[in-house]
């Protein structure tokens, strides 16, 4: 049997790179009239920071700051999204309406894409490598690996080429 993919999850870290891949998973939901689901993970912070941070602004306004930079993220992502949407991919207006969900969580990258995708009972992965965080952090790559391994639903990975 030919596989549709319907419901493709799309990770990103907000990286060029990854903005890239968003193409790619407009661009199989196009094909097969499918819907995008977008998560971005936000990396925990350490034990020690954590520790830290509570001591000097209070956990309860630890918590807070917490789900501001999750709101302020996920508006962050609608708005490259509508802004990618409006660009030179977009031959209709109407293809906005395949954004079905995004998705803001702080954990593991790996573990939370792979959890999404089978809650979401998604038919492919779409992420791409060797993308930078907005904190330099390494998104891809070791991230890429174990989605790779791991995932119930097939992965595309994919690459910038120089």
């Amino acid at each position: 049997m030919i596989p549709e993919y319907k419901k493709v999850l799309y990770a990103t870290d907000l990286s060029e790179n990854a903005a890239k891949a968003f193409s790619h998973a407009v661009s199989i939901a196009k094909h097969y009239d499918g819907e995008i689901h977008i998560i971005h993970v936000i990396p925990p912070l350490d034990y020690s920071m954590v520790n830290y941070l509570s001591t000097m602004m209070g956990g309860e306004k630890l918590a807070e700051l917490g789900l501001e930079l999750k709101d302020d993220t996920a508006e962050e992502i609608k708005r490259r999204v509508h802004d990618f949407l409006r660009g030179e991919l977009l031959e209709s207006p109407d293809e906005e309406r395949r954004i079905a969900s995004i998705i803001v969580e702080t954990g593991h990258a790996p573990a939370n894409i792979i959890d999404t995708a089978e809650k979401i009972g998604a038919d492919l992965i779409v992420l791409a490598s060797h993308g930078k965080g907005p904190l330099g952090q390494v998104f891809l790559g070791s991230v890429s690996e174990k989605i790779l391994r791991k995932a119930k639903c097939p992965v595309l990975l994919s690459r910038l080429i120089d």
